[in-house]
């Protein structure tokens, strides 16, 4: 999986808990995807830990080649019956 030097510098170090292979699979199967105005892609998709009860959505933007992770944070606010 290909990183921006931001994702592997700022984002691990202050989200220590979040796998980057978490975030693989959010790409390759995301509940949703969308495009932002600077060409960036925000994917999101539900990420189980054995710690919680329920599954979590992880949001992962990357940048506009659709692969290359640039930041990835747990979404409190995302809604499935929301565009």
């Amino acid at each position: 999986m290909k990183t921006t030097r931001y994702f592997e510098e700022q984002v691990l170090r202050k989200r220590p808990y979040i796998d980057p292979a978490w975030c693989a699979e959010v790409i390759a199967a995301p509940l949703r995807r969308t495009l932002q105005p600077d060409g960036r892609i925000r994917f999101w998709g539900e990420i189980r830990r054995p710690q919680d009860d329920a599954p979590r959505i992880l949001r992962v933007v990357t940048l506009a080649d659709g692969e290359t992770v640039h930041n990835a944070f747990f979404d409190r606010g995302f809604r499935k019956d929301r565009p």
